[in-house]
């Protein structure tokens, strides 16, 4: 591959796929008065897991009542939001026996909670799909994460809506665009771009689809829709939740974790889904690390006297997004400091060394196989014809049907399909990647001193476009903010929390550590937002204009087209 063809895969995959940094048009129809968000006189958007626990203890409320509360949610806001693609045609007998149960002394700690998860984590009785009718219809028993959110009393009322494949097929691509879903929209403002693969579990989460949501990351898919939609999202460590039963890009980088309202909702949701599995072997280093119960590491003082880091260089440009962001990063470091925390400037994480592009495309062609031989059987619907069971099948049934299937292309599946999968060499690329991700973090860690470091989760969200050959934020890399890379490559834990608002698109900040650092990381996640209290809900407003970004100097019209002509020839002609 050519060094040009390489760096262009590089801007387009990694910023526009796994981050998702491109969208298709958006409806600018919404709910012009947002419905309120009170059930039986309790305002759910603002009440945390367990304190609606002790309300149904005490007959508040009830499973019931909630759960016909988030169906009908999502029947008045999904044609708008189009954030779950299937509800669960049981969850309302499911919320009965919660009920039955906890009158029967039974207090799970997600006992009658309805919950969201994404639409490539298997789950009974529901498709699983990631967004493509080539899995339409496919429906393998729950995966490992569902079975223990169950166990947990937890009641999944849905899917949620994803960018297709978790944005690892096409370039460019569109966040929150499915082929089964159509384009998720996120509800601050309509026409502006939900981020991430998991853009229907952020965006279910923020606007009240259900208690909370479960996303899965490869690269900033939990991280950056939880921070474009003002949520709290966990990525965790490597191995803290089993990927078995989630269709994969990169068991190496790869897992699932809560996006939810508030830090309590995500670290009840974290511990409910640990476990030793079997069929996923980097849960066996978990022992001696994991926890049932992270509420326990709520403390509204754990960052005094701690050290936390600020990481600025190579997450955004300066010049273009820092009159925008700055001030927020600067709110956020008055904010640790007056919470008793130690601020270091300019510890900057280097993930300069490796491939980490070449080392997905690898790994993505074996794992895509191992999922559908091991979950996919029987015929799909569609086609009439067995389920794909290789990666290559899956480029066939895409040009079979694009009309299903369309707009983007398939040039990241046929990329990955170019490779031997996973042999020596894609081993060599992995080990030349990932080691030296973990020494830096590691390393700039020890030597400051750091108990923690801090970088921007996102900006601005940026307009949809409905132009397939104009992904990748229209050609406009330069806009983007991003440090999800960290923790993805390293496979080290990070949490993002609200941190600020720019003409009304929320930002978060990013609480990275290092391996198996989810208590310290909900610790410092949980301080900051009982001392900041940012977040405000969502008000479904359609626009705020055609602007690149609110509050960032927009080019004029003759260096815009310029540039879009450019990036046409530069990051899409070539790749064809």
């Amino acid at each position: 591959m050519s060094s040009r063809l390489r760096r262009s895969l590089i801007l387009t995959t990694l910023l526009a796929l796994l981050l998702a940094v491109s969208g298709a048009a958006a409806t600018t129809g919404a709910a012009a008065n947002p419905p309120n968000t009170k059930v039986s006189g309790i305002d759910v958007d603002a009440t945390t897991i367990p304190q609606l626990q002790t309300l149904m203890n005490s007959h508040r409320i009830n499973s019931v009542e909630l759960t016909n509360f988030y169906l009908r949610r999502i029947r008045q806001l999904n044609p708008t939001l189009n954030a779950v693609i299937t509800v669960s045609p049981t969850a309302h007998t499911e919320a009965l026996a919660a009920d039955k149960a906890r009158r029967n002394g039974d207090h799970r700690p997600l006992l009658g909670i309805p919950i969201i998860v994404k639409d490539n984590i298997d789950t009974t009785g529901m498709p699983t799909t990631a967004g493509s009718w080539a899995l339409a219809g496919s429906t393998p028993a729950d995966a490992f994460i569902a079975q223990k959110l169950k166990a947990a009393g937890a009641i999944i009322i849905g899917k949620a809506n994803l960018s297709e494949w978790a944005n690892f097929r096409s370039a460019p691509s569109s966040s929150g665009w499915s082929g089964i879903g159509g384009q998720t929209h996120m509800p601050y403002v309509l026409d502006r771009n939900p981020c991430g693969s998991s853009s229907g579990s952020g965006v279910a989460a923020a606007a009240d689809l259900a208690v909370a949501a479960v996303g899965t990351e490869t690269d900033g898919s939990i991280v950056c829709p939880s921070g474009a939609n003002g949520d709290v999202g966990i990525k965790p460590t490597l191995g803290l939740w089993s990927r078995a039963g989630v269709i994969p890009i990169s068991a190496n980088q790869d897992t699932a974790g809560p996006i939810t309202r508030n830090v309590t909702d995500a670290a009840v949701l974290l511990g409910a889904a640990i476990g030793v599995d079997s069929h996923d072997a980097a849960t066996a280093a978990q022992a001696g690390h994991a926890f049932t119960d992270y509420t326990q590491f709520l403390n509204d003082h754990a960052l005094q006297g701690k050290r936390i880091g600020v990481w600025r260089a190579g997450t955004y440009d300066p010049t273009l997004v820092g009159p925008v962001v700055e001030p927020i990063l600067a709110r956020t470091i008055a904010a640790l400091r007056a919470q008793g925390a130690t601020v270091i400037d300019g510890t900057n994480i280097d993930l300069s060394a490796g491939d980490e592009l070449g080392a997905l495309l690898c790994e993505f062609k074996s794992d895509i196989a191992t999922y559908l031989h091991t979950y996919v059987h029987g015929t799909n619907p569609v086609s009439h014809q067995a389920y794909p069971q290789t990666l290559a099948d899956l480029i066939a049934f895409d040009a079979a049907h694009p009309n299903l299937e369309g707009p983007w292309n398939d040039l990241i599946f046929e990329l990955a399909d170019a490779t031997n999968g996973r042999d020596a060499a894609c081993a060599a690329v992995r080990q030349a990647t990932t080691p030296p991700a973990q020494a830096s973090i590691d390393g700039l860690m020890a030597a400051n001193h750091l108990d923690a470091i801090i970088a921007l989760t996102n900006g601005p969200a940026w307009p949809n476009n409905d132009n397939p050959n104009e992904g990748d934020l229209n050609g406009h890399f330069e806009y983007f903010v991003g440090s999800s890379g960290a923790a993805a490559v390293s496979g080290y834990a990070d949490i993002t929390v609200p941190a600020g608002y720019d003409a009304g698109l929320p930002i978060g900040i990013t609480f990275i550590g290092g391996r198996w650092a989810e208590p310290k990381l909900i610790g410092f996640a949980y301080d900051f937002e009982q001392g900041t209290h940012v977040r405000v809900p969502p008000q479904f407003i359609p626009t705020i204009g055609d602007a690149l970004f609110p509050g960032v100097p927009n080019p004029s019209a003759q260096l815009r087209a310029q540039r879009a002509t450019q990036g046409h020839r530069d990051l899409v002609g070539r790749l064809r």
